[in-house]
């Protein structure tokens, strides 16, 4: 592991500074000053702590990837990330402060397959430093200062953990959980024991897609934890992880409007044959499918997705959010295992976090020059910014991939480059196909149809507005 130069440390908020502290077991390091503690993190590292700042500048220019690299460990302690599906939980936007918080939440729940495996390394680390804050707090120097003693002078005669150079290296598939975090498979695509935790964090930051072959250190599982953890990326598919990390921001690519058409081959329903020719969809649009109550919604976004889940070169993700509880059966039913199924009762939040887990892998897949779906039934009960946030996503990149979203609404949010209306008096009457032509439309229609389609479009939806 690269040593990180004393220049990058003293440059570093306290906060980074007890962070790294913890990740690389220093004891008491809440107590040191900054600069003690930027001397004991390269004294732990088996760095020169005399040599000058200059000195460290010039044996490590790239001070901040350093950084970086030390915040991926600090990430790799698993339990912020094992648990972000919980209702209560709060979005992950809010910044590090916050995370730490809900770290030292005692209630958090630990016993999935990804909690047990990293939950529960927070919850020993907190267990471990509450008795020394209370200590501290009542003026007394307990147990905890003569336990540190001892491992300081261990340390300094460079025995024992002092030689931290002999690192496990493991290399497997990465295969994503729905809350984001995932596992390193050493023997895909069968678990094994030997499989490592995989941070929610270290997976945004290095943009893992599901497949991804990576490779990194490991340390073994702390108290109560199932799985060893993934202490860094150091490569990805073969390529240098930070290679990979310093591409282009997904959101920086340059785009531009769907130009491929994605064929429904719905000859026999009249609703989807109608969606396909009036209402043309591309890789990387941003459809709406909007109409009152019991317009068939989410009976046309199914039927689209059935469509879309059997081709080729597409990854097509269900996320189904606040929708009534038998619905999540149909889905099942009709083949499509959603990645995240929540019922009307749940928080608005967490149906808010569960679409943008399934976009942010989206995004993924389509910066790698992949293609991907998402489709979400429904946008009706989140956030109005969580849903213009989604929709956002959607983009065809420039010689590269893309990523469509296909989400049900009651009303379009605006941006959308295709509206699919549906019309409640049509649908319950049978009357089909139930498209109201004259609200629907698509932009830049003869991109993907040509011109003579265009104005074939053009045409019907004129007759329709006349009707």
């Amino acid at each position: 592991m690269s040593v990180i130069s004393r220049s990058a440390l003293e440059s570093s908020s306290l906060a980074d500074l007890h962070d790294i502290a913890s990740e690389l077991g220093l004891d008491g390091y809440r107590r040191l000053r900054k600069s003690d503690l930027a001397l004991a993190i390269i004294e732990r590292q088996g760095g020169d702590v005399d040599a000058p700042a200059d000195a460290d500048d010039a044996a490590d220019a790239n001070g901040a990837a350093a950084i970086d690299k030390a915040d991926d460990a600090v990430a790799a302690e698993q339990g912020d990330d094992a648990v972000a599906d919980k209702p209560a939980r709060r979005s992950r936007r809010g910044g590090r402060g916050r995370s730490r918080a809900r770290d030292r939440d005692p209630d958090r729940d630990t016993g999935d397959e990804a909690g047990a495996g990293g939950g529960a390394a927070d919850a020993s680390a907190d267990a471990d430093e509450r008795p020394s804050r209370s200590r501290r707090s009542r003026g007394d120097a307990g147990p905890a200062d003569t336990d540190e003693r001892p491992s300081r002078s261990r340390r300094g005669r460079g025995d024992e953990n002092g030689a931290r150079g002999e690192e496990r290296i493991a290399t497997g598939t990465i295969e994503l959980l729905p809350n984001g975090s995932g596992f390193l498979r050493v023997a895909p695509p069968e678990p094994s024991d030997d499989d490592v935790y995989i941070s929610a964090a270290q997976v945004r930051r290095c943009e893992l897609v599901a497949g991804d072959e990576v490779s990194g250190p490991v340390r073994p599982p702390r108290r109560s934890e199932r799985f060893p953890s993934l202490i860094r990326i150091d490569t990805i598919n073969g390529r240098a992880a930070d290679e990979v990390a310093e591409g282009t921001k997904y959101d920086d690519l340059p785009c531009t409007y769907a130009s491929e058409r994605i064929a429904l081959d719905a000859e026999e329903d009249p609703t989807l044959k109608a969606i396909e020719w009036l209402t043309p969809l591309g890789r990387g649009s941003r459809v709406v499918i909007v109409g009152a109550a019991r317009a068939g919604k989410t009976e046309a976004l199914r039927r689209i997705a059935v469509k879309l889940n059997g081709q080729e070169e597409i990854e097509c993700s269900v996320v189904l959010t606040g929708v009534r509880p038998e619905e999540i059966g149909d889905w099942t039913a009709a083949g499509l295992e959603p990645v995240a199924a929540l019922g009307l009762g749940s928080a608005s939040d967490a149906q808010g976090q569960a679409i943008e887990r399934a976009v942010e892998t989206g995004r993924r897949v389509a910066a790698r020059g992949g293609h991907a779906v998402v489709l979400i039934d429904s946008l009706e009960q989140v956030a109005v910014p969580v849903a213009r946030r989604a929709l956002a996503a959607a983009r065809k990149i420039v010689d590269g991939g893309s990523l469509t979203i296909i989400a049900a609404a009651c009303e379009p949010f605006g941006g959308e480059t295709t509206v699919i209306a549906l019309d409640a008096e049509l649908a319950s009457s049978g009357r089909l196909p139930a498209l109201d032509l004259a609200a629907s439309g698509t932009v830049r229609s003869e991109l993907l149809v040509g011109d003579k389609g265009a104005e074939a479009i053009a045409a019907a939806r004129a007759a329709a507005i006349a009707a």
